[in-house]
């Protein structure tokens, strides 16, 4: 009798942990997180994404990825998405596209106010056909800052070391920021005025601290390009970006850009 008492009792205790875990997850894991690490190894700046979680069963999602094709543009911003929470598993599903969907289960194996690290397995599913999948112990940082309305402005900047962008000419150039996820580009003509250039499409978005950008210069007939930066700083009218880099032969380094507010 003793020995099913005491059977029934850890039964009961162990159901009594599962339950604490999940609803301990269920709220520290409300916020955003941006992906840093896959298996201990940093993720350049273009290889990063953002997960809000608004709710335990609710949530988002934004990338911008390289390796797209016309048919896989990875490209999203606040794409909404299912969220489950079982034990200490957070399973996340959603549309990423009219043809894109994905799946993502992460284990959580620890999390505190600034970092969740969790075993992970990430799905890409093409109309329903899984495309890719990677898995690996991921490492998510919590975003503190949101500057996606502080970026509405024109700024004006550009590269404040060698490697910066390979887009950049280590001139004085002007965007224009716009709330409705497009920008408007200036450089100086001969007569140094400054001149709106004109793409077939000019589109970013900001989620947290990361910036993604798209655009595609008009009459070149030439692939959409693309660049990453994360935000780091925006005060007093001057805005700082960094972004981690990676040369073709694997090599990293930071590239940074100041720009100041037009005003």
């Amino acid at each position: 009798m003793l020995a099913l008492v005491a059977a029934v009792f850890a039964s009961c205790t162990k159901e009594k942990d599962n339950q604490v875990a999940s609803d301990s997850l269920s709220q520290q894991m409300l916020g955003k997180w941006m992906l840093s690490k896959i298996d201990g190894n940093i993720l350049p700046t273009n290889e990063k994404l953002v997960y809000t979680i608004e709710s335990a069963t609710k949530g988002y999602v934004s990338a911008s990825k390289v390796g797209y094709t016309e048919s896989m543009p990875r490209w999203t911003y606040h794409a909404e998405c299912d969220i489950t929470v079982n034990n200490k598993t957070i399973t996340m599903s959603g549309e990423l596209s009219k043809t894109l969907s994905f799946m993502a289960e992460l284990e959580v194996t620890s999390i505190t106010s600034t970092e969740m690290q969790a075993v992970s397995q990430y799905t890409v599913y093409y109309n329903g056909t899984p495309q890719y999948t990677i898995s690996g112990t991921a490492t998510w940082e919590k975003v503190s800052k949101d500057y996606s309305t502080d970026i509405l402005a024109t700024w004006e900047g550009h590269v404040t070391n060698g490697e910066g962008s390979e887009f950049d000419d280590g001139e004085l150039h002007r965007w224009e920021y716009l709330a409705d996820g497009s920008y408007i580009y200036y450089q100086l003509d001969a007569d140094s005025n400054w001149v709106a250039n004109v793409n077939e499409f000019s589109e970013y978005f900001v989620d947290g601290t990361l910036l993604c950008t798209r655009w595609k210069n008009a009459g070149e007939n030439e692939e959409e390009n693309r660049e990453w930066w994360e935000i780091a700083s925006i005060s007093d009218g001057v805005m700082n970006w960094t972004a981690l880099r990676m040369r073709e032969d694997g090599s990293t380094y930071t590239a940074t850009f100041q720009m100041t507010k037009v005003q």
